[in-house]
C-alpha cells in the first residue's frame, strides 16, 4: 500500500474501525491478514507514510501483501478513539501524558519514547512583521492548538515561561489545523511543531524560540493490547526506533530521544 492508495485508506479508517467494534472476535482477527492500522499524531503525518511505505517496501518478500492503514489525528482524540474501543495495532501520541492514558485505561502496552519533537513560531513566508520571539506576539492574531492537546499544552507552558501576554484568536483540534490557518491568512502567526514547518515546504518561516526548550513533548509509541497483528506491530515499532526509522524522522524535524541526532 503506497501513500496515495493509504490517503484513501485512513481517510475512512475510523468509520471502518468504529463499524468493527461489532466483529472484534477471532473471525475478525484471522480476517486481518497482513494489514496494521497505525494510530497516530498529527504531527507525524510526513515521516509516517514515508516510514510506512520504507516498512512495506522491506517487507513485502516475507509478508506479501503487507499494508499499514494510517489514522493521524490530535492525541487526544485517537487516545479516546483507543479507549473507547476502535480497533489497532499501533498507537504513536504526541506526549507522554495522553499515551499515560491509553495505557491506564488497559488499551496499551508500556511505551517507548522514539523522538522529541518542539514548538516554533510559524509566520508568512519572509517574516513580514519581523518576529523575533514570542514577546513579539503580544497583540496579534495567534492560533494554537487546544490545550487538550500536546501541541496546545506545550504552546501554554512556553507562553508561561515567556511572561508575554498572548492570547490566541483560535485554537484548533491538531497541529496541521492549527498551521493552516496561518496559510490560510486567517492569523499572523502559529505556535506549531518545528517537523510541520519542515513538512510546509518552505510556504512559512520558522522562529525559534528559547522558551520552546521547555516546552518540547516526547512522543511515546506501543503495541496496542487487542491488537489483530502484535507481532507485526512490534515490527513496526522496531523499524521505527532502527537507524533507518531515526533517519527518516530526522529529516523530518524530529530529534532523537537520546538527543544524538
Amino acid at each position: 500500500m503506497r501513500t496515495a492508495a493509504r490517503r484513501l485508506a485512513a481517510a475512512t479508517a475510523l468509520a471502518t474501525a468504529l463499524l468493527a467494534l461489532t466483529a472484534c472476535g477471532p473471525d475478525a482477527e484471522d480476517d486481518a491478514g497482513n494489514t496494521l492500522t497505525v494510530f497516530a499524531a498529527a504531527s507525524l503525518t510526513n515521516a509516517f507514510n514515508a516510514l510506512a511505505d520504507q516498512f512495506e517496501a522491506e517487507h513485502e518478500a516475507e509478508r506479501p501483501g503487507v499494508g499499514i492503514v494510517l489514522n493521524f489525528g490530535g492525541s487526544s482524540a485517537l487516545a479516546a478513539q483507543i479507549t473507547e474501543g476502535a480497533p489497532g495495532d499501533v498507537f504513536a501520541a504526541a506526549d507522554e501524558a495522553t499515551m499515560a492514558a491509553a495505557v491506564d485505561a488497559g488499551a496499551a502496552d508500556d511505551p517507548e519514547v522514539f523522538a522529541l519533537n518542539q514548538l516554533v513560531i510559524a509566520v508568512p513566508e519572509g517574516n513580514p512583521d519581523g518576529v523575533t520571539g514570542l514577546q513579539d506576539l503580544a497583540g496579534r492574531s495567534v492560533a494554537a492548538c487546544a490545550e487538550a492537546v500536546p501541541c496546545g499544552s506545550a504552546a501554554q507552558t512556553a507562553i508561561a515561561a515567556s511572561g508575554t501576554p498572548i492570547a490566541p484568536s483560535t485554537y484548533e483540534p491538531d497541529v496541521k489545523a492549527t498551521l493552516a490557518k496561518l496559510a490560510l491568512g486567517e492569523v499572523d502567526a502559529a505556535l506549531v511543531y518545528r517537523t510541520d514547518v519542515i513538512a510546509a515546504r518552505d510556504a512559512v518561516d520558522a522562529v525559534e524560540f528559547p522558551e520552546a526548550a521547555s516546552a518540547r513533548n516526547a512522543y511515546p509509541i506501543t503495541v496496542l493490547h487487542e491488537a489483530a497483528n502484535p507481532d507485526l506491530a512490534a515490527a513496526f515499532i522496531a523499524y521505527v526506533q532502527s537507524d533507518a526509522g531515526q533517519a527518516v524522522l530526522e529529516t523530518a524535524g524530529f530529534q532523537a530521544p537520546d538527543g544524538d541526532r
